[in-house]
């Protein structure tokens, strides 16, 4: 069995390109790489997480040897500290903004979510031109309905595959609403932990969370590293440091939303929970990414028009951080009147050599599908999943945040209707839960957080 994100022989290379990434010297890191490949191992990223070839016992042993080497190496930076207070220190004063929504905004965005991840779940793992030869190949191009394999030659359905999870679910002919998917099953975590454990929630109570409610097998990249953390008895913030490469990687991004929408407008208090969540896995501008995320979907519930969401989203990120760069990156093209396909060779040619589930890449398309789509909820989630970077997760970021500035009311049938307002979950409890009950619940969140405030 070749197990994905988990293998030592696979996590030398990850670890080599992350502490590049994050400004290791160059010449302490080139001797262990020189030893690593001299016994054989590889130093490719491998994109989708695991070699297809096990590593002999000694390689293994000198990959674990070497993993603990490079945890010394590790750089810090005065620009992008960890810890919260440090992070708070730095931020610019948060946007004053309302601090009340309503039911339909809120279930708009849980919609919005569901549907914009669905858009890109047959196409994650495809690249930026397989997607598009799909879509023109089904006279579907540009991008503004569902995917289809009605009418798709052989020839391009071998040479770009479906994802394979997905595809039986996701493609315009067999949808009957959201599959599950880690994208759903964080944010309804979320809830269900907000509700039991209130502002006062830990790191450790989300740890505790993910061991009783997730399969190891239904996370991935950083949250698989810290599972196995857990598992390992090692404490925060070790979990999210210990043998992790993936510790900037989008997964904390994914986790954010419900702590902004329980916190309408306070998109300060939003991104310090979104700290205590992301802190369990990851380090640096992965933590930031969540944080952002929260802070926009806390704005997007409340505020009047989509450049606003991401000013205020933009407040809770050290200014000094890449991720700031990524993101003004993908403002500045969603502004400058580029044509798309001008807008997403810049962003690509910036960030391409990213991992594709990397926060900053993602985080710049998502910055520029939000300012490039001015509102427009299709436009929107179609530039986030033809980006080609990690489709489902930008996609339904980008359909959350438009889906709560609109509301459900306001969202096309298109986009709606095939959902049957229903997601799918591996979470315990019900199989299939309704958005209307998961927006109703979120909703009580805020309204019994405003109430203890007043007090």
């Amino acid at each position: 069995m070749r197990l994905t994100w988990a293998q030592p022989e696979d996590l030398v290379a990850a670890q080599l390109v992350a502490l590049t990434e994050q400004g290791a010297a160059p010449d302490a890191l080139e001797p262990v790489r020189q030893r690593w490949v001299a016994a054989g191992g590889s130093d490719v990223l491998q994109p989708s997480g695991a070699s297809a070839e096990p590593a002999p016992p000694a390689l293994r042993a000198l990959a674990r040897d070497l993993l603990d080497e490079l945890a010394a190496l590790q750089p810090t930076a005065a620009a992008e500290p960890d810890e919260w207070d440090a992070i708070e220190a730095l931020l610019p004063a948060a946007p004053v903004l309302p601090t009340s929504t309503t039911l339909d905004r809120v279930a708009g965005a849980w919609t919005g979510r569901a549907a914009g991840c669905l858009l890109g779940k047959p196409v994650e793992k495809i690249p930026r031109r397989g997607i598009e030869e799909i879509l023109r190949a089904t006279d579907r191009w540009p991008l503004a309905d569902w995917f289809t394999a009605v009418g798709l030659p052989g020839e391009v359905a071998a040479r770009w595959p479906w994802n394979r999870r997905s595809a039986p679910t996701s493609l315009a002919e067999n949808i009957a609403g959201m599959p599950e998917d880690d994208d759903l099953n964080f944010p309804m975590l979320a809830l269900d932990l907000l509700e039991q454990h209130g502002e006062a929630i830990t790191t450790d109570d989300i740890a505790q969370g993910w061991l009783g409610a997730l399969p190891a097998g239904r996370v991935f990249t950083a949250e698989r590293a810290a599972y196995r953390n857990l598992l390992d008895a090692r404490p925060v913030p070790e979990t999210a440091t210990h043998h992790n490469p993936f510790r900037e990687w989008i997964g904390a991004l994914i986790r954010a939303d419900v702590f902004g929408w329980a916190h309408p407008g306070e998109v300060r208090a939003a991104a310090r929970l979104a700290h205590v969540d992301a802190r369990l896995s990851h380090t640096r501008n992965g933590i930031y990414g969540e944080m952002w995320a929260a802070a926009l979907c806390a704005a997007s519930v409340v505020a009047d028009d989509v450049m606003q969401v991401l000013d205020a989203g933009s407040a809770v990120v050290p200014p000094g951080s890449r991720l700031a760069r990524a993101i003004a990156l993908g403002r500045q093209l969603g502004t400058s009147g580029r044509d798309q396909a001008d807008a997403l060779d810049v962003l690509h040619a910036e960030l391409g050599h990213l991992h594709w589930v990397h926060t900053l890449n993602n985080a710049a398309l998502i910055a520029y599908a939000l300012s490039s789509g001015g509102g427009d909820f299709g436009a929107s989630v179609a530039t986030a999943v033809v980006g080609g970077w990690d489709t489902d997760s930008a996609g339904a970021t980008v359909g959350s945040v438009v889906g709560g500035l609109r509301g459900a009311a306001a969202l096309p049938q298109r986009w709606v209707e095939p959902l049957r307002g229903t997601i799918a979950t591996s979470l315990p409890g019900p199989a299939v839960r309704e958005i209307a009950d998961l927006a109703e619940r979120t909703l009580a969140l805020s309204g019994a957080r405003t109430q203890e405030s007043s007090r």
